[in-house]
């Protein structure tokens, strides 16, 4: 009976392959056909790189001789070898035989190729995938071993992460009870109400959320920051909020106890500086009194030295009056005032002080209004110290500025008033002091230390800050920035 061709035949066996549940039933398939077309006794396919051997046929420790060998080629490269083996001794190999048996070589080089990629994909998918369960364990790790508890919900509210401290305690949930479940079953002591509104906040706002709250469920008041933190997976909208509850009983304590501890040295040394600044006008009464009264002698009234105790006991009173003013500043009257005006009555003052003699005081005012809410006499205060100290600071014949201006570099809605000397500057190491209360430069008896603390006060209050700027040797600039009017202010005002 003739045999089919090969054409007919190496379609017969791509339809066996094509039918074939998966690669190595298809392989198997195929060897099968290959040596049942042949009449061979066994077929063996050998990759080139591996030990992978396919094979259909005799067993492995039966080995008839071999009757051909094929090279199985793709793109140029050798990938295996069909050997084909057995069967009726010299019997010859048709040229259809040899067609069928070249087409189904390249037919398996195909098989061999994308197995070989199949193997390679998996090997590598395999890798990942177990790479990232690593990450996820460590991940996982990470998260339970920190201190604080951790939980994220989504927005069904329902729970997606929970970590090993919210497992733990007299209040601890076990992960598996927790995960899954709405939020509001899980903490059951806590009004749903209130959760569910904290919740929504953040998803509404996609801000930071953090509070502190008390609890007693622990036997003992304990105090807890709890931080809310928006989670955005896939998008722009918030998808998660994670929760974090740390235990802060014991670091409020010891802020508490660090903030007593402040309070009593600061009450210390301001009570030192109090003494401090006493003492030399104390000291000067003393010693007129004891002028006025020598041992052995009658009291000796002095219209001098009556003199010098009433301005010694004024500057006591000048110096309780100033600790006073800085401890509870006077509430100011708030008007709507051109920050230039304050600086014009400043100067009016000054010129007529004698210490100004011996400077040039200059001023360049901003041609515009720069209004401001604030109390004038108070402001014209803050201008007059810091004027009197720039006059003390400055060699005779060297300026003083008084400048007003609007802030520039992106500062809108602030407006400048600056104080600058030519005088020799605050060294970098005493620039951090010099608001603070009794600390001053001026020799003893010449300054109480108050005064720029007391402006530092007066600017606060009116919602702006005093900066102080001095390069090495080039004098220094006192900078009052305060807040402008919003616009129209001036109509509003007058009407």
């Amino acid at each position: 009976m003739p045999q089919p061709a090969s054409g007919d035949r190496l379609a017969s066996l791509i339809a066996r392959l094509a039918d074939a549940p998966d690669d190595t039933s298809g392989l198997t398939t195929l060897l099968a056909g290959i040596g049942k077309a042949l009449r061979a006794s066994w077929v063996e396919l050998r990759p080139v790189y591996g030990d992978a051997i396919h094979r259909w046929g005799a067993p492995a420790d039966h080995e008839p001789a071999i009757i051909s060998e094929h090279r199985c080629e793709a793109a140029g490269a050798w990938i295996a070898t069909l050997v084909i083996g057995g069967g009726p001794e010299g019997d010859a190999r048709s040229a259809d035989d040899v067609a069928m048996v070249n087409g189904a070589a390249r037919l398996l080089a195909v098989l061999c190729t994308r197995d070989a990629h199949r193997q390679a994909l998996e090997a590598a998918l395999t890798a990942r995938v177990r790479e990232v369960a690593a990450q996820r364990a460590f991940m996982e790790t990470v998260i339970d071993s920190l201190p604080i508890g951790l939980y994220v919900v989504d927005r069904a509210y329902r729970i997606q992460a929970w970590n090993h401290k919210r497992e733990t305690g007299a209040q601890g949930v076990s992960r598996g009870e927790a995960l899954g479940r709405p939020i509001f079953d899980v903490l059951s002591r806590q009004p749903a109400d209130r959760i569910r509104a904290e919740f929504d906040e953040v998803f509404a706002t996609g801000r930071l959320q953090q509070f502190q709250m008390e609890s007693d469920a622990f036997g003992e008041p304990r105090t807890f920051r709890i931080s809310k933190i928006p989670m955005r997976v896939g998008g722009d909208e918030v998808t998660h909020v994670i929760t974090l509850g740390e235990d802060i009983t014991d670091v409020r304590a010891a802020f508490d106890r660090s903030a007593r501890t402040e309070k009593l040295a600061a009450l210390g040394q301001l009570a030192a500086g109090v003494m401090h600044e006493l003492n030399n006008p104390l000291a000067t009464i003393a010693a007129c009194a004891e002028s006025m009264a020598p041992p052995g002698g009658e009291v000796v009234p002095s219209r001098e030295l009556l003199g010098i105790i009433d301005l010694e006991v004024q500057r006591c009173k000048k110096i309780v009056n100033g600790l006073l003013d800085f401890a509870r500043p006077q509430s100011a009257g708030r008007a709507l005032l051109d920050l230039s005006d304050v600086v014009r009555r400043a100067a009016f003052l000054l010129e007529h002080h004698p210490r100004r003699r011996r400077i040039r005081l200059e001023t360049a005012l901003a041609e515009a209004p720069l209004l401001v809410y604030g109390d004038m006499d108070q402001l014209v205060q803050v201008v007059i110290a810091l004027a009197m100290n720039a006059i003390d600071a400055t060699p005779e014949g060297k300026r003083v500025l008084l400048r007003t201006q609007e802030a520039a570099n992106g500062g809108v809605g602030r407006a400048h008033l600056e104080v600058a000397d030519e005088g020799p500057g605050v060294p970098r190491a005493l620039q951090a002091k010099v608001f603070e209360p009794f600390f001053t430069t001026k020799p003893p008896g010449q300054g109480t230390g108050l005064g720029l603390a007391i402006c530092y006060g007066i600017v606060n209050e009116h919602g702006g800050a005093l900066e102080l700027s001095s390069p090495d040797g080039e004098g220094a600039t006192f900078r009052v920035a305060l807040p402008t009017a919003a616009p129209g202010a001036a109509q509003a005002e007058s009407a």
